[in-house]
């Protein structure tokens, strides 16, 4: 059957990126209120489903589709925020069952890289946007379901983190010809995603950037040694390679 095909290799194959590249379609192609309200209907059946192809393996679907609702976060309609909040949360607590209610690491993570993107790409983070997440954290209070687990406080936290993105954004944008202000931003912003070794990396490769185009090369090396620090502890803790013992190969990573 159709099901059992979508569902080979833990749902990673080229059927299942179809039936996915279609369901984004009716999100990337302007639609009405009222048929958006279907579309979500429809992803929460997906997702509800086929939890594998977003939570397990590689993670280009789970940050494809938090890019689309997040969009959706900022839609102009009242209506559909709300029901792409209501789609975002249910997500979030789809990645919690599946982890075992241990983390969201992976929808955190590609939530996180998702308004960084959106942020370049659509502008988001007015008033619109600040209503989705708030009441993506009424839905966390008040899932009672949810109630003697940790997820609500992962929810908050990720709220929280989203906010300081926008709010280091804003600042950035600011103080773009104050070099040494955007540096320092950037740098609280990096020491904030400490438990985060992917994101951190993101922020520090833009400060070297900053620190290479002003000149100041010492600075920016420091940047790429902190960068190559990450990865050698990422490496270690993976059992990948012994870092007392240098191991010459090219290692293709990525942290979810």
């Amino acid at each position: 059957t159709l099901q059992r095909q979508l569902q080979q290799s833990d749902c990673q194959n080229v059927l299942m990126k179809k039936v996915f590249d279609t369901h984004m379609l009716f999100l990337q192609i302007n639609q009405s209120a009222a048929a958006l309200k279907h579309v979500f209907a429809a992803l929460r059946l997906f997702v509800g489903k086929f939890p594998s192809a977003f939570f397990q393996g590689q993670a280009d679907l789970c940050g494809s589709l938090c890019y689309e609702i997040l969009k959706c976060c900022n839609h102009r309609s009242r209506s559909t925020q709300t029901e792409a909040s209501a789609l975002l949360y249910f997500f979030m607590r789809k990645n919690f069952e599946f982890n075992k209610q241990k983390s969201i690491v992976r929808s955190h993570l590609q939530l996180i890289k998702a308004v960084s993107q959106l942020i370049a790409d659509a502008g988001i983070g007015g008033s619109r946007f600040q209503h989705s997440l708030a009441i993506i954290n009424n839905f966390a209070n008040g899932d009672k379901q949810m109630k003697n687990v940790n997820f609500p406080a992962e929810v908050k936290d990720l709220t929280k983190r989203i906010r300081t993105v926008l709010m280091a954004t804003a600042q950035m944008k600011e103080h773009e010809k104050d070099p040494e202000m955007l540096v320092d931003l950037q740098y609280s912003l990096a020491n904030s995603y400490a438990s985060t070794p992917e994101l951190r990396r993101t922020w520090l490769e833009s400060m070297a950037k900053i620190h290479a185009r002003n000149g100041d090369l010492s600075e920016a090396a420091m940047c790429y040694i902190h960068i190559a620090a990450l990865i050698a502890e990422y490496l270690k803790r993976k059992g990948k390679v012994n870092i007392f013992k240098p191991n010459y190969v090219s290692v293709n990573i990525t942290v979810e």
